[in-house]
């Protein structure tokens, strides 16, 4: 059974086929789904969608890049939301595009780590050419889980993260002949804290690399992981999916 941590099937581009989709996750034994929510509308869909499928996890934050459009109204929504809620994410720091607006993002980011906090729900983090000031934010104010979407940094960051006693989540880009930091984080990162996710409908794994990717494709993240660490492959599931649960503990 294969367990995808990060997937955004509410947006526009998948929630059009959301039948298709999860009769494909049934098909190919994906039983764990985290549901990520940057949007009301994506929320207010996730919602409808688990009251179908319970086994659903629902993530609802502000996105880094929307920062200079989040105003105070915005945490209200997620605070009214609090307890249909199990995560808050995804979170954090972009400065990749655009740099310019640095403050806005670690002020709605250490607003939202704060009101995690408040709540006891675990945090999933967006870092991406902001791993310095991430990493202080989360060392300073995060006091509940932390996981790591779409890990792609190198094996040194990757032991500061692990410090945070987070999670760190591998996607798609793992399998492609350029991640070169990848296959040295996957060996060394404990198998207790590592989870896998598609952050669909983007970077599809190969062999369906280019398409539009969905949360069946998880089991070739999963594939790729067991050759690297040499572990086979129904194992490997089973403690994902035991990290999976783990990560919405309290305890």
């Amino acid at each position: 059974m294969y367990t995808d941590s990060h997937c955004h099937i509410t947006d526009d581009s998948l929630y059009n086929r959301i039948d298709e989709i999860m009769e494909n996750c049934f098909s190919q034994n994906v039983s764990n789904l985290m549901v990520i929510c940057c949007k009301e509308t994506d929320f207010i869909r996730a919602c409808s969608l688990k009251e179908k499928y319970p086994f659903i996890r629902i993530a609802f934050g502000w996105f880094p890049g929307d920062a200079k459009e989040i105003a105070e109204s915005h945490f209200k929504i997620l605070e009214k939301n609090i307890d249909k809620i199990d995560c808050i994410g995804e979170i954090g720091l972009d400065y990749y595009w655009d740099d310019s607006f640095k403050e806005e993002q670690k002020s709605i980011f250490i607003k939202q780590i704060l009101l995690a906090n408040q709540y006891q729900k675990p945090i999933a983090i967006h870092m991406r050419s902001a791993t310095k000031d991430t990493l202080d934010i989360l060392k300073e104010y995060a006091q509940t889980k932390i996981l790591f979407h779409c890990f792609s940094g190198s094996k040194e960051t990757m032991m500061e993260c692990l410090k945070l006693n987070s999670y760190i989540s591998f996607a798609g880009p793992i399998t492609f002949k350029n991640a070169r930091q990848a296959p040295e984080c996957i060996i060394n990162c404990p198998v207790d804290h590592l989870l896998t996710e598609t952050d669909s409908p983007y970077l599809s794994p190969v062999p369906f690399r280019g398409k539009q990717n969905e949360p069946k494709n998880v089991q070739y993240v999963v594939k790729k992981i067991c050759e690297l660490k040499q572990i086979e492959e129904t194992v490997l599931c089973s403690q994902i999916e035991k990290n999976f649960y783990s990560f919405f503990n309290k305890n």
